[in-house]
C-alpha cells in the first residue's frame, strides 16, 4: 500500500457515489478559490448532461458556473486564454469524443503555451470529460481517448477508478498550474465508496493506489475495470490465486515505480483498460515494466481492453466489445 493510500485510510470518510465525489470536489474548490469557475455546455441551469454539476449554478450563480454555446473549439480556446491570464477555469467537455473539434486549442495552444513562453506563462486549466461505452450511446459518444491526450507533452491525464480518487484527483487537477484532463468513466458515476471529507484532501498527480494486495499476479486496472478487477480478485482468491490490484489513477505522469515493485513481487502482470488495445495505455505500461522488470517476469504480460473497433450502438454488440471482469479472470488464468 502506498503512503498516500495509508493517509487516505486514516482520515474521516463519508460514503458517496463517484458523481457526488466529483461534485463535492468542484464545490469545495469553488468555495476555496474565487479564481475557480466552471464552464461548458449545459453545466449551469441543466446541471450537466450526466448531472455532475447539478445544483452548483444555484449555489454559485452564472458568473461562476457558466453555460457556453455549443462550440468546443470556442470554449476550449477561451479557457486556454483565461488560464494564461490569471484565472482557473474548469471546463466540462460533454463527451471525450468531442475533443477532436478542439484539438488545435488543446494540442497547439493549451499544451504548448508554457513551453512557448519559456515557462513564464502558467496554464491552470482543468478539463473534465466522460468517456467509455455501456450506455448505448453509439460510437461518437462512447470513445475512450485518454491515451491520446496523455501522449501530448505539456498535458496531464488522470482517470479515477474510485469515488475517493475522483474527488482527490479533481481537486489536485484544479490546483495544478498545468493543464490536466480528468477522464470520468460514465458507467461508474453510481459506484459508491468511502471518500475523505477533509477539504484539503487531494490525490497527488502521478501516484498510484494499491487497492488490493496479493502475491501471485499484478492487475493494473483503470476506471470501471478497477471495480471489476477487485471483484474478480475476490473470486480468484477462492481458487488460491491472490491478485494485487493497482489503480494507476494518473496516466501521465504514470507511477511506474509502484507498478514495477508489484511485478517484481508477483512475477506476472495483467493490464486492464477500456481503450483500444493497439498503441494505447496498455502498451505504455507493458513497455515500462519490460524495461525495468523483465527478469522478474515468469509469464507473458496479458492485456485486457477494447478491440480495435468503434463502439457499437447495438446493446448485445456493445457488451461483446466492452472488456469486463470475466476478461480479467481469463487473462489471469492464462498466466497462473
Amino acid at each position: 500500500m502506498t503512503a498516500q493510500a495509508e493517509r487516505e485510510l486514516e482520515t474521516e470518510t463519508e460514503t458517496m457515489t463517484v458523481r457526488e465525489a466529483v461534485r463535492q470536489a468542484l464545490r469545495e474548490e469553488l468555495e476555496r478559490d474565487e479564481d475557480v469557475y466552471l464552464m461548458g455546455e449545459d453545466v449551469g441551469l441543466f446541471g450537466g448532461v450526466l448531472e455532475v454539476t447539478s445544483g452548483l449554478f444555484d449555489e454559485f450563480g452564472g458568473e461562476r458556473v457558466r453555460d457556453t454555446p455549443i462550440s468546443e473549439a470556442g470554449f476550449m480556446g477561451a479557457a486556454t486564454g483565461a488560464a494564461a491570464t490569471g484565472t482557473r477555469p474548469v471546463v466540462e467537455l460533454m463527451f471525450s469524443d468531442f475533443a477532436g473539434v478542439s484539438m488545435e486549442q488543446i494540442m497547439n495552444q493549451m499544451a504548448k503555451m508554457r513551453y512557448m513562453f519559456g515557462g513564464k506563462a502558467e496554464m491552470p486549466v482543468t478539463v473534465r470529460t466522460t468517456e467509455g461505452g455501456g450506455m448505448g450511446a453509439a460510437s461518437q459518444h462512447s470513445g475512450t481517448i485518454h491515451t491520446w491526450i496523455a501522449h501530448f507533452p505539456g498535458l496531464k491525464a488522470v482517470a479515477p477508478g474510485t469515488a475517493a480518487s475522483a474527488k482527490g484527483l479533481t481537486k489536485a487537477a484544479i490546483r495544478s498550474d498545468d493543464p490536466v484532463f480528468v477522464f470520468e468513466n460514465k458507467m461508474i458515476y453510481e459506484q459508491q465508496g468511502a471518500v475523505p471529507t477533509d477539504e484539503d484532501f487531494t490525490v497527488p498527480l502521478g501516484e498510484a493506489a494499491i487497492e488490493r494486495e496479493g502475491d501471485d499476479v499484478t492487475v493494473v486496472a483503470t476506471q470501471r475495470l478497477v471495480g471489476e478487477s477487485l471483484q474478480t480478485a475476490e473470486s480468484l482468491a477462492e481458487t488460491g490465486v491472490e491478485a494485487e490490484v493497482i489503480d494507476p489513477r494518473s496516466l501521465y505522469p504514470l507511477d511506474t515505480e509502484t507498478i514495477v515493485e508489484s511485478v517484481r513481487k508477483t512475477g506476472r502482470l495483467v493490464v486492464a483498460d477500456e481503450s483500444p488495445l493497439s498503441y494505447g495505455t496498455h502498451a505504455e505500461i507493458v513497455a515500462r515494466v519490460q524495461e525495468e522488470a523483465f527478469f522478474s517476469l515468469d509469464a507473458p504480460i496479458q492485456r485486457v481492453g477494447t478491440p480495435d473497433t468503434h463502439m457499437p450502438f447495438s446493446t448485445p454488440l456493445e457488451q461483446e466489445v466492452l472488456p469486463d471482469g470475466d476478461d480479467v479472470r481469463e487473462a489471469v488464468e492464462r498466466v497462473t
